[in-house]
């Protein structure tokens, strides 16, 4: 058991129905629809940690340690097997390890000024490395499936306010591809997204008022689609996530309240009420949110689609909210508990 203020790391899987929870007493994995503890990690054996990163629903996770009892270095990425109840894999960097991300064929992980890829599972390979601007967060997304339209990897370029895009397919020894720059803010990039087919790319600055989205099958050039308007106030957005079709976006902030907008038809998304005045600017021209709820203020959270228009949060202070969106805009909170105090069942898949 833990209290909600112990909570330092919360991640979702690439399908969105799992998250995983590192506390400053444990790690804990947790399926979402219905919501229960799939698995708890033993202390003992994996000491604490600040990164839980899962591979879809298999028995493969990676992990760096982290919080008050770490028993290995934060410079190592750890590749836990639970079905051998062992640690399969150890990578070691230069310096700290600030992000990673798992896919079946390929590991990623983020230094603050590098990202490295390497093949997966068995023996890995580094095919590459790429070098960031100071990248403290270690922010970047890369297509989740190996047989996704577009195999990409994006992350903020050198230029303020920049992504770039590179093609996988064209990143291993061997091939050349120039990569694709898209001036998307001109503030420094906080949030970025793919959508599940990595066909668009939602981004975000750290002034967290604008949303942008971009078409980025074209290999030469990315296209922006559609600008979305959180709100007029400076922001931290903690997240974003398309939903399985590509339909929605969603997005949470320190605000405490999470932004639905509809993609495929913007028309649902709200407009301005105001007449048309010069002092207002763009505000009038901006789509803002078919719908939105609040969970609590200036908590961060995770957000992502379930299906038949549901929406989760899972937030840091240990709570889980579930609402279900209509297309007029309303929305009705159908599900709320504290996952922080649920007791552990066993691993079942």
């Amino acid at each position: 058991m833990y209290t909600a203020s112990d909570i330092t790391s919360l991640r979702l899987n690439q399908e969105h129905n799992l998250f995983s929870c590192c506390s400053e007493s444990s790690c804990r994995i947790f399926n979402l629809e219905p919501l229960h503890v799939k698995l708890s990690l033993d202390t003992t054996e994996v000491g604490t940690l600040s990164i839980c990163e899962l591979l879809h629903r298999t028995n493969l996770m990676a992990m760096v340690a982290g919080g008050p009892r770490p028993k290995f270095a934060d410079n190592t990425v750890l590749i836990w097997d639970d079905a051998a109840k062992r640690f399969v894999l150890e990578l070691t960097f230069a310096s700290t390890v600030v992000s990673l991300k798992l896919r079946r064929d390929r590991l990623l992980v983020a230094e603050r000024n590098q990202i490295h890829c390497f093949t997966m599972p068995h023996q890995p390979k580094r095919l590459f490395t790429v070098t960031t601007r100071d990248n403290s967060q270690g922010l970047f997304e890369v297509s989740s499936y190996p047989n996704c339209e577009r195999q990409i990897l994006c992350f903020p370029g050198h230029k303020l306010g920049s992504v770039q895009i590179l093609d996988l397919a064209h990143c291993e020894p061997g091939a050349s591809s120039s990569p694709v720059y898209v001036n998307a803010h001109e503030h420094e990039i906080a949030c970025m997204a793919l959508n599940q087919q990595s066909t668009l790319l939602a981004t975000a600055s750290q002034k967290g008022t604008l949303i942008r989205v971009f078409d980025t099958t074209n290999p030469a050039r990315a296209f922006q689609i559609v600008e979305l308007r959180r709100g007029t106030d400076v922001a931290t957005l903690y997240c974003l996530n398309f939903s399985h079709n590509s339909e929605f976006l969603c997005a949470s902030s320190d605000k405490g309240t999470v932004h639905i907008f509809a993609l495929k038809d913007v028309h649902l998304n709200r407009r301005s009420t105001f007449k048309r005045m010069s002092f207002l600017g763009n505000y009038i021209e901006s789509q803002w949110a078919l719908a939105n709820f609040t969970v609590a203020a200036e908590c961060a959270c995770l957000c992502a689609f379930g299906f038949n228009n549901t929406v989760y949060a899972v937030c840091v202070d240990g709570t889980f909210t579930r609402y279900t969106f209509n297309l007029d805009g309303s929305c009705v909170r159908d599900a709320f508990d504290v996952f922080s105090d649920m007791a552990t069942n066993d691993f079942d898949d």
